[in-house]
């Protein structure tokens, strides 16, 4: 019996009792940016650790961090073989608004073959996924084909500010071949993809100051300068019209897309009008000379995501307003550095801030990007299991977003990240009704108990970055 068709018939058989466990684990509110679900944090790594325990791993340990803990556990026993490091996160957003929620968002419901809860998509379904991967080719064949060991931290919504320290504490314990993550999105509803690359970021906020308080525009109008305008006086100072940012040396180290990848983003036949009826706009924008896959995976942007100041009430208040800020964010590539982009922010700004004012910028997160060449053998591997189990060819795409912590692992740990996820874009994380489609949840079990195997096969001098 291949390891395919014995993978296949435990996880039809334990179907029901892998799904009435995850949901014991949606049930916990671990969101981790609310300090009065401390306790819900520790319940939460606590059900994992016993979880790793049932389902074979070693050397469960849930340790301790400056803030919400961190869940380690290892399988070891694959000699001459490769090591697996999972990484992942048990914490959560929150529920808010809670009135948009068709059913409780810690009280699991199956609905369409969908599985209703916050979690279900990110992180919680996608790491139970690894956790019963391992028991099944432990009850199915009695070892692993390869080593592994799990990372699962408990902050990773809020920015992940404890986990570096951990890591560089922790090197020769979290030593490995590869890390997996499937904390990302598939292409599309039975396309899977691989991402082996994710964007960057850095952050700040604009203060701008002008008189000591609010002015009577009828007394103080045209003589005074105004901090609303001359807050839009920067903001419009960061592009052109056709979107390309004006920050000198802002493109200086942008690594250039390769021919093979503006390639197979033309592949993926990725459809720009369904775009636009899915977001409601009549155009698309973006720095020209690029198609939109290639603006939100492989170029820097700069984003203001908030703006006030002034009057916003009901009518209207004839007033200079003395003070008014925005919020600015840049997604970033390889091989930008979020320090340097944010030296380069400040220096525009102050070339730019008009007279009358002063202007305070405060610096927010930061997080690298990352990049592991897409024809890197771990990477391949990871195709191949996809297309076994879903019996399409994978996608090889970049992730528009971010995820800071992978930044990190690369650089620390120096080792090539396999970003395997099993979610939709339209499964509302982060949002109300969140949900993850239990025919990913099914087919992954799968992909990922073949990823091992797939694996077994490169030495650990292939896996080599």
């Amino acid at each position: 019996m291949s390891h395919l068709t014995a993978l296949n018939n435990y996880f039809t058989e334990k179907r029901e009792t892998h799904l009435e466990e995850l949901k014991q684990f949606l049930r916990i509110p671990s969101i981790s940016s609310l300090s009065e679900h401390k306790n819900d944090m520790q319940k939460g790594a606590e059900w994992l650790a016993d979880s790793c325990k049932r389902a074979g791993l070693e050397n469960v340990i849930i340790d301790k961090t400056n803030g919400h803990p961190v869940v380690y556990a290892d399988w070891l026993h694959a000699d001459d073989k490769p090591t697996i490091l999972v990484y992942g996160h048990y914490d959560v957003q929150p529920v808010d608004p809670l009135n948009l929620w068709e059913s409780e968002p810690f009280n699991p419901e199956v609905r369409d073959n969908k599985l209703y809860a916050r979690g279900a998509s990110d992180d919680k379904g996608q790491v139970f996924m690894h956790v019963k991967a391992v028991e099944a080719l432990l009850q199915t064949e009695g070892s692993l084909p390869v080593n592994v060991k799990f990372l699962i931290e408990g902050e990773e919504e809020v920015g992940s500010p404890n986990l570096e320290a951990y890591i560089v504490e922790n090197k020769a314990k979290l030593a490995a071949d590869v890390i997996v993550i499937s904390d990302t999105g598939m292409q599309g509803p039975g396309q899977p993809a691989v991402c082996y690359g994710l964007r960057g970021l850095c952050g700040v906020q604009i203060d701008v100051k002008g008189a000591k308080g609010d002015l009577h525009s009828g007394l103080y109008g045209g003589g005074v300068q105004n901090s609303i305008h001359a807050l839009v006086s920067v903001l419009d100072s960061f592009r052109d019209a056709e979107g390309t940012i004006q920050v000198e040396g802002f493109y200086d180290n942008v690594r250039p897309l390769l021919d093979e990848e503006r390639e197979a983003y033309k592949a993926l036949g990725f459809d720009e009008e369904e775009l636009k009826k899915e977001v409601g706009v009549e155009e698309l924008f973006g720095e020209k000379g690029y198609s939109h896959l290639e603006r939100v995976w492989a170029r820097p942007t700069l984003e203001v995501n908030g703006v006030f100041g002034g009057f916003s009430g009901e009518g209207i208040k004839t007033v200079l307003p003395s003070e008014a800020g925005a919020k600015i964010t840049c997604r970033l590539v390889p091989d930008q550095n979020p320090d340097e982009i944010v030296a380069k922010l400040k220096a525009h700004i102050e070339k730019n801030k008009p007279t009358g004012v002063t202007v305070t910028v405060t610096e927010f997160d930061k997080g690298k990007p990352f990049i592991t060449p897409f024809d890197h053998p771990a990477i391949q591997a990871a195709g191949r299991s996809y297309e076994k189990v879903y019996n399409v060819p994978t996608a090889y795409t970049r992730g528009g977003g971010s995820i800071p912590i992978v930044a990190a692992f690369d650089e620390i740990l120096g080792l090539p990240v396999v970003l395997m996820g099993f979610g939709l874009s339209s499964e509302n994380f982060h949002a109300p009704n969140e949900h993850f489609h239990l025919e990913n949840f099914d087919q992954g079990l799968r992909v990922i108990g073949d990823y091992y195997y797939e694996l077994a096969h490169l030495s650990k001098e292939q896996l080599k970055k």
